[in-house]
């Protein structure tokens, strides 16, 4: 697997090769440059085309059963993406003993002591955002929405202005406000308390500025080449506003957003068979699941009964630990790799 098939280059290459090499992906594909970020599955496509026919057909897509439907499928498509975070620990840690490739030994000693440390510190960190949802929800929502806005800007590789990446993320959850004000208060409600209402009215108010600047980030990522995500993304904000927020958000989260992460974490993790992989991902978003469900069992009196608003509180729960992790570890697998590819070339 070549160095730059991951988000991160590590080793740029000469400027009159990457102007070539640029020049031809420009000419023959259009495709963004590499590392740059222009990953959309036909998938998305194929939902985006069956949510648009539904809502031409008068479908009730915000009807409860409708909204069940959509939750199970943001958590069971979009949870596993962060799954193998403990994975990409374990490689990177495995990768400071043998400077190049993975530490065929396995680990031990130092090496174990500093992946149960982490692996501490990530189990702790998803545990003070559920005591958040415990004792001070409107906090642990208004955080949420923080790590959400940064998470989701993560996508837009192609830009270069980090306020800009962050205002792209933002308006995944804007774009909901704008069509559905009332139904994005409820859920935020619900997740919280009544004061929420105050932070959804916050967020409807600054969607339309976000929405802006969205729109030039998908002018420019069309402009340096990523056109299957500018595309992807400009029909994804308008059903945003269009359809019911919980359908919207599955389409964008489980997608877009996650098979872009998981084709990242697969490249890092390509030592790991197939069967192993499924395995990690549905395991580990197993645990998540019933430690939720264990919270839920210990202060039920705690949680409003939505099935939405909770399936929204664990998603909180686990993002956090996610995204302090995932850029770090990504950003060191990836400078790993380039040196274990160019190490095994001839």
């Amino acid at each position: 697997m070549p160095c730059d098939a991951v988000t991160i280059v590590a080793h740029p290459r000469p400027s009159s090769e990457r102007r070539a090499s640029s020049d031809r992906r420009a000419s023959s594909r259009h495709r963004a440059p590499s590392g740059r970020g222009d990953v959309v599955y036909p998938a998305y496509w194929v939902a985006a085309a069956a949510l648009i026919v539904a809502t031409l057909l008068g479908l009730p897509l915000g009807q409860p059963a409708a909204v069940v439907a959509a939750t199970i499928v943001f958590i069971g498509g979009g949870l596993p993406h962060g799954a193998y975070d403990i994975a990409l620990l374990r490689r990177a840690v495995a990768l400071d003993r043998s400077r190049v490739g993975l530490a065929r030994g396995g680990l031990t000693g130092d090496g174990l002591l500093r992946v149960g440390l982490v692996v501490g510190g990530y189990v702790a960190t998803a545990l003070l955002m559920v005591s958040l949802w415990l004792t001070v929800p409107l906090v642990a929502l208004v955080l949420f929405l923080a790590v959400a806005a940064v998470h989701f800007g993560e996508d837009w590789a192609m830009l270069e202005e980090p306020l800009l990446r962050v205002a792209a993320g933002a308006a995944v959850i804007g774009a909901a406000t704008i069509g559905h004000p009332s139904a994005v208060s409820a859920v935020f409600v619900a997740m919280s308390d009544p004061r929420a209402a105050v932070v959804a009215r916050i967020v409807t108010a600054i969607a339309p500025v976000a929405l802006l600047v969205t729109l030039v980030g998908i002018a420019l990522a069309w402009r340096q080449g990523s056109r299957h995500w500018a595309s992807a993304m400009a029909v994804c904000l308008g059903l945003l506003i269009v359809l019911p927020p919980v359908a919207g958000f599955a389409l964008f989260f489980v997608f877009l957003h996650s098979p872009r992460h998981l084709a990242q974490t697969r490249v890092l993790l390509r030592d790991m068979t197939r069967a192993r992989w499924i395995g990690t991902g549905a395991l580990l978003s197993g645990v998540a699941i019933l430690g939720w469900w264990g919270v839920r069992v210990i202060a039920p009196s705690r949680f409003d009964p939505s099935f939405g608003a909770q399936a929204f509180q664990l998603l909180a729960s686990v993002a956090v630990p996610h995204l302090l992790l995932s850029r770090w570890l990504e950003r060191r697998l990836a400078v790993a790799c380039c040196a274990e590819d160019q190490t095994a070339a001839p």
